[in-house]
């Protein structure tokens, strides 16, 4: 494939301290295109990424533009050469707004001197409204939920106006309206001559929206080829070496008694109205119980409240009979409650830690005596996780960013054990993560399940959910609008159910 070729990347090798992240690894960029790149978890597709965005700087190889060859030493450098990045975790200031997130670096100024706060506005409200949201460009990153903070990242990439955009993961966090108003912008952007990188574990998605396909495994090329010549399972295949998955994989296990029990919540919303209506439900043991609904719909909201976070809540919670509701977060996980958090890079892990640190974060009271950490106690429990979960980890000690999408995930699902919980609270647990980190993810939350864990899932993945779920509950603003029982779930009755104001019950 030689045809309208814009940027090669040839013989590309990045060398970390105990890993080969590339190996030897060559790359196409087609002009006008979207080039998608796939791979499993660790197979080096965000390490080649940040080397076309100037991020980091291959140990061999080189980067030809239009044929010329280019040495990128900073995002600066890529940037000039036209070439922009939205990155998989998040790149905003929580403490600034909207607009001065969208304009960071690039900021608008009179005279160059002072910054257009005021034009700076304007041009955010066009790139929002382009991308069809009204967010407030004076509103807070922090404020925003990481849907609305993924939004903003993407508008952030698009008003530099890119001749080259690398968009790792951009869906991650999006409903599927919100996939679709993406869609129509990448399209455009094509039409205007902008080429655009797609990396995406929604392999449904890839073959909706790309036009060339190149697949990396453990850091090295596998195959280029055009999208309309193959299918998901080729995908699979070139990833895994296999065309089938065992990423919806389920075992019922029988149901033991009530474990967790939540009766009239309400959460007031800011300005009037309520974020959480008058919700009830209950959870039993060895039951994994799948939350769906739409983005806004407060499927966070509840496991915040459920967890002590928001004080102005109101209603009652129950764990093994004994009300918390007017616990602390710490005196709730001592009850038997933890979180997996949407955002695990921001919420679950302390990056410029290691592997173990971040294991035993929240739990080093079982680990010590008096004021003193034991230590074989602390790397027993450290090595008992990593064994259990499967984690893919060279030691302990090693930071916690060298590690993979999927097996970071299986850290902040291990550091939650740690504290002894009944109750999982599991918020898009495989957002971000390959086919195969899926399946390792399912199947620790079957064995839990066989544990008598109880597990509550949140998740957009309309296949995930029923593959998972023991039973489903729909919110629809607040409120519960379905309720289904495994062997009566469907995609259309979840879909329908989140678009209504009341309740169904099956």
């Amino acid at each position: 494939m030689t045809n309208d070729i814009i940027l090669r990347a040839r013989g590309i090798t990045k060398v970390f301290p105990g890993t080969i992240a590339l190996n030897n690894v060559d790359f196409n960029v087609y002009h006008g295109k979207v080039n998608v790149l796939v791979g499993e978890n660790g197979a080096g597709k965000s390490t080649l990424m940040k080397i076309l965005a100037g991020v980091e700087q291959p140990t061999k190889g080189e980067i030809l533009l239009e044929n010329r060859p280019v040495h990128f030493k900073s995002t600066h450098d890529a940037s000039a050469y036209g070439i922009g990045m939205i990155f998989q975790e998040l790149n905003l200031f929580p403490n600034l707004n909207v607009s001065e997130n969208i304009h960071i670096a690039n900021e608008i100024t009179k005279a160059k001197v002072f910054i257009d706060h005021k034009t700076q506005d304007i041009k955010t409200i066009e790139l929002l409204k382009r991308l069809e949201h009204e967010i407030d460009p004076h509103e807070l990153i922090s404020n925003l939920r990481i849907g609305q903070q993924q939004i903003v990242e993407i508008a952030k990439a698009l008003s530099l106006e890119n001749n080259i955009l690398i968009m790792d993961e951009p869906t991650s966090a999006l409903s599927n309206e919100e996939v679709d108003i993406l869609f129509k912008v990448i399209e455009d952007l094509k039409s205007h001559g902008v080429s655009i990188i797609y990396i995406s574990h929604r392999l449904e998605e890839l073959l909706k929206i790309g036009d060339y396909i190149t697949v990396l495994k453990d850091g090295k090329l596998i195959e280029e080829s055009k999208i309309d010549l193959i299918d998901i399972p080729w995908i699979i295949t070139k990833m895994t070496g296999s065309a089938t998955s065992a990423a919806y994989d389920h075992k019922t296990v029988k149901l033991g008694e009530e474990l967790l029990k939540v009766e009239a919540l309400t959460l007031p919303r800011l300005g009037g109205g309520y974020t959480l209506d008058n919700f009830s439900f209950n959870l039993k043991k060895g039951e994994i119980l799948g939350l769906y609904g739409l983005m806004g719909a407060g499927r966070t909201e509840l496991f915040e409240c459920l967890m002590g976070i928001h004080k102005e809540a109101s209603g009652n919670i129950w764990i093994d009979g004994k009300s918390i509701m007017g616990y602390s977060i710490r005196k709730r996980i001592k009850s038997g409650i933890a979180l997996i958090p949407e955002d695990r890079q921001r919420e679950g892990l302390v990056q410029t830690l290691s592997v173990a640190h971040n294991l035993t974060l929240s739990s080093l009271e079982s680990a010590s005596k008096y004021f003193h950490i034991i230590r074989k106690k602390e790397y027993e429990n450290i090595n008992r996780i990593i064994k259990e979960l499967s984690v893919k980890v060279a030691y302990p000690d090693i930071i916690i960013s060298s590690l993979s999408g999927g097996n970071q995930q299986k850290i902040v699902i291990g550091k939650a054990l740690l504290t002894a919980p009944k109750v999982l609270l599991m918020d898009e647990p495989t957002r971000g993560i390959d086919v195969a980190a899926k399946s390792d993810v399912f199947k620790i939350i079957n064995l839990l399940a066989s544990k008598g864990f109880g597990i509550i899932i949140i998740t957009t993945e309309l296949k995930e959910i029923l593959a998972i779920s023991d039973r489903v509950i729909v919110l629809s603003k607040g409120k519960k609008t379905g309720e289904f029982l495994r062997k009566d779930a469907t995609e259309e009755s979840l879909v329908k159910a989140s678009a209504v104001g009341h309740e169904i019950k099956h």
